[in-house]
């Protein structure tokens, strides 16, 4: 299911190739930075950058004797090198290599996710504008509260994943780190000034006081604002979900030639996407506990978390981004049913108005507390087939505080929209998703 969907490069920067290749850049980097500090020939650095290749079947055959993949891959490094292949991995522990690539594979990950998330969030731009003055009920508590417009609703989750997409950006920044200071971090053979030089050629920058590893606290910050971005997801998933119900059916989703909901039920149109997504969050959310509870290594390091990380990181970026993908194609291809919308309004018989009736009473001069009761009254009393507007004008509790013109000016729904108009212009010139 996840490959149908997933862009075929967030796969491929998760394989063992892709692993390896990062694992071949950083020691490319620290052999070229050895050279020109003359920690090692200069010719052999360059031998190592000109020569550098690894075989993956090679490496894993080699595994099966040293059962040491780091060792492996060195090996097989060395071996396609030469005789200069004794100077790959010079003065380096394998997290030096290991927690340096990891950060670069999270960076061209991240950058991926990125980008879906851009996708989303054009798609519901595109929506909210649209939509922007279509009213509907606003509901709490999943009953009839206010009038607001569906829209409105969109603009509110525009803005949400702009905030999931910023805290990505900056747990990304906060992961794009280095780390070559030995076995436990304290630079016994290579230099802060060599670990610098090597983490600015890759991009990085050095961790500030490392052990044997990066300490995991950056890398559950990454895995919790995926994990948040995936609560957004579910949030807008669950929305579509209660609309499309047959007694709401304000949207759906798209439904394309020839799909079927229901082996047994040939009318059925059912929110697969949302639900789908739906369970794809609770994943997401469940990679976080993993990369906190990875934070408490033992002493300088122990490879508790690695094991861990292998499977919750592509998990994660791949589940991420396939949800982002799919999410902004179901925006996109919701279908809106603006006359259900109203008539979904009439069905509390008018009872959304209620909040500004009660202020128009205490604008009369009565308490709050008996125009409450007031409204309470006429609202509660209804009889099927009567609305709240016209019962206001002919009871006679209510009828001295009312004329006609201020109760079809209520009931227009108009006072409640009045102000939403900003949040929309500020929606087509937001600027890195700051209202203006």
């Amino acid at each position: 299911m996840i490959d149908r969907y997933t862009r075929k490069e967030m796969g491929e920067l998760w394989t063992s190739e892709s692993r390896f290749a990062n694992m071949m850049q950083v020691e490319v980097a620290v052999a070229l930075a050895q050279g020109e500090m003359g920690l090692i020939p200069l010719e052999a650095a360059q031998k190592i950058s000109q020569k550098a290749s690894f075989q993956v079947d090679r490496i894993l055959e080699i595994e099966k004797e040293t059962r040491h993949d780091v060792i492996a891959f060195v090996s097989n490094m060395a071996e396609n090198i030469g005789p200069e292949g004794r100077f790959v991995h010079y003065g380096l522990t394998s997290s030096d290599v290991l927690d340096t690539a990891l950060s670069l594979q999270i960076q061209k990950a991240g950058g991926v996710l990125t980008e879906s998330l851009s996708r989303l969030l054009q798609s519901l731009k595109a929506v909210a504008l649209k939509y922007e003055n279509t009213i509907c009920a606003g509901r709490t508590h999943g009953m009839h509260a206010e009038p607001t417009t569906f829209g409105y609703k969109m603009a509110g989750f525009y803005f949400e994943f702009q905030r999931h997409q910023k805290r990505l950006t900056h747990a990304l920044e906060q992961v794009a780190i280095g780390k070559l200071s030995g076995a436990v971090g304290t630079y016994s053979f290579l230099t802060p000034e060599f670990e610098k030089k090597v983490c600015d050629r890759l991009g990085l920058k050095p961790e500030t006081v490392a052990t044997q590893v990066i300490p995991r606290d950056r890398h559950a910050e990454v895995m919790t604002a995926i994990a948040l971005l995936g609560g957004g997801f579910e949030r807008l998933a669950v929305e579509i979900r209660h609309l499309q119900r047959n007694e709401v059916n304000e949207a759906q989703e798209g439904f394309s030639r020839g799909q079927k909901g229901s082996s047994a039920m040939p009318h059925k149109k059912n929110p697969i996407a949302a639900e789908n997504l739906t369970g794809c969050s609770r994943l997401l959310r469940g990679y976080a506990l993993t990369a906190l509870e990875n934070m408490a290594l033992w002493h300088e390091r122990d490879i508790s978390h690695s094991s861990a990380e292998r499977v919750i990181f592509p998990d994660a970026f791949i589940l991420a981004d396939y949800s982002s993908d799919r999410l902004a194609s179901l925006i996109a291809q919701l279908q809106i049913n603006e006359e259900q919308m109203k008539q979904n309004m009439d069905l509390s018989q008018g009872q959304l108005f209620s909040s500004h009736l009660l202020l128009h009473i205490v604008d009369q001069g009565v308490s709050r507390e008996e125009a409450y009761k007031l409204v309470q009254a006429a609202s509660h009393q209804l009889k099927p087939g009567e609305h709240l507007q016209s019962t206001l004008l002919q009871n006679p509790e209510t009828q001295k505080y009312f004329d006609a013109t201020t109760v079809k000016s209520i009931f227009s729904g108009e006072r409640h929209l009045k102000n939403t108009k900003r949040i929309f212009a500020a929606l087509r010139a937001e600027k890195n998703g700051e209202l203006v």
